[in-house]
């Protein structure tokens, strides 16, 4: 899910948690009732138990350890990297079949990416650093219009 935030104390200018699609939570949560299946030879009660607490904790593990795309202090955010986005170059922002030839094809390797399955468009910001090892950065986002002007609103705003 995706957030724009405006004038939170924390200076986030935007937030998105890269979460799982639907249909990956669902499929995870099918692994309570599996783990269910193995304990209700010894007891059904600790087996409904046992199931709902796999099942929980797998949802729980795969949305806790989303990524998260921000642009907050001057900083852009992508997972577990940052860079300040006077750094950081107009963003490319792709859909349908022109993201997937960025997210495949199309990537470069030096490149930082944060790419999610599930999420159709990417964002491509280039790097202008010329000591930064990454050419540029691919970022999966449901909202790459929002995430592009946050960034070039941080950069208006660091100057």
């Amino acid at each position: 899910m995706s957030a724009v935030n405006h004038g939170e104390p924390s200076g986030s200018v935007y937030r998105e948690r890269l979460s799982p699609s639907l249909w990956v939570l669902v499929s995870a949560a099918l692994c309570g009732p599996m783990a269910a299946l193995v304990f209700s030879p010894i007891d059904t009660t600790v087996a409904l138990i046992i199931g709902a607490l796999v099942g929980l904790g797998v949802v729980g593990i795969l949305v806790a350890g989303s990524p998260v795309v921000e642009v907050r202090e001057g900083m852009l955010r992508a997972g577990r990297a940052a860079i300040e986005v006077d750094l950081v170059g107009p963003a490319t922002v792709t859909f349908d079949d022109e993201a997937r030839h960025a997210r495949g094809s199309g990537l470069d390797p030096r490149s930082w990416h944060v790419i999610r399955g599930g999420i159709d468009a990417v964002a491509v910001f280039p790097i202008l650093d010329p000591d930064d090892p990454a050419p540029t950065w691919v970022i999966s986002t449901r909202t790459p219009d929002r995430l592009a002007a946050a960034v070039r609103r941080a950069q208006v705003a660091t100057r």
